[in-house]
């Protein structure tokens, strides 16, 4: 039987306050960073306590540990923008004698912007010296699907779909991402029976151009105006706890919600929950022809 390993990606996460500097300078990937940015970022990871320690790195590893577990197979952990980096996960992989390599990122929808850069940085960094076998796109799958209703089943808020927002751009050029969102949420919530929702975007970054909206800060707004008083939000697009949903959801949402006298509360992350984790081994499982 082929030898395979699974490379799990992530965006990446600073793990002290004092890397945030570095960590944005990667994002900004050599153009310049404006000192205001910079500030505010790092002003934003010490409101959320993480003067000596990140919390969304030891998610991450918690979920590569328990996805290795179920699989059997080893899982690498390889990140975007901080260490482990995904070249670094694919060569250990290799070294490990990985004939097949998997390449998962925790996010479930695809975008040229997103999921193909991932994509890109595997493919390099294995360099044909191995099958490369890559789930892009997951956010539809039965399995998740279900996972995220049961979350939603009973409620009596309006429900607030979310996702990172991505430049507009990205429309006229035919990238699929808004789409696959919004086909996301119509199936999450036709399976866990919600019949008011809507969608909104969050964590734009501050480049010039316009990006993807509704912000979901304005469109709380929007829902005030319709006389909505309960919102549950459900960031869709982001499967674990970090800084664009603990600022931009549980602090400046919130913080809206509050001045709008409207309650609002949200669905937990998957992190690391054992359902989650097996909703990634069958995603894992199909792309090396287990059934699970």
């Amino acid at each position: 039987m082929t030898r395979a390993a699974v490379v799990l990606m992530a965006y990446g996460s600073p793990e002290t306050l004092a890397d945030v500097p570095a960590y944005y300078a990667d994002i900004r990937g050599g153009r310049p960073v404006a000192p205001e940015h910079l500030a505010d970022l790092v002003e934003r990871y010490r409101r959320l306590g993480i003067e000596e320690r990140n919390p969304l790195n030891a998610i991450t590893e918690q979920t590569r540990a328990a996805l290795e577990a179920e699989l059997g197979l080893p899982v690498l952990t390889g990140m975007r923008h901080w260490t482990p980096r995904i070249a670094e996960a694919a060569e250990r992989a290799l070294a490990g004698g990985a004939e097949t390599v998997v390449g998962l990122v925790l996010a479930p929808h695809y975008s040229a912007l997103s999921i193909g850069k991932y994509r890109a940085l595997l493919e390099d960094a294995v360099g044909g010296r191995a099958e490369i076998r890559f789930v892009e796109r997951w956010g539809s799958e039965p399995a998740f699907v279900e996972y995220v209703a049961e979350r939603l089943r009973g409620t009596d808020a309006h429900v607030v779909f979310t996702a990172h927002s991505l430049p507009a751009r990205i429309v006229a050029e035919g990238d699929p991402y808004e789409d696959e969102l919004l086909e996301s949420a119509r199936l999450v919530a036709e399976e866990g029976g919600i019949d008011e929702w809507t969608f909104a975007y969050q964590s734009a970054s501050p480049t010039g151009e316009p990006w993807l909206g509704p912000d979901v800060v304005e469109h709380l707004e929007h829902l005030h105006a319709r006389a909505v008083e309960r919102v549950l939000v459900c960031p869709l697009g982001f499967v674990s706890d970090h800084l664009e949903i603990a600022w931009d959801i549980d602090t400046e949402a919130r913080t809206k919600a509050q001045e709008l006298g409207m309650e609002l509360t949200r669905t937990p992350m998957p992190n690391a929950d054992p359902a989650f984790v097996s909703v990634l081994a069958s995603l894992v499982g199909r792309e090396l022809g287990v059934l699970r």
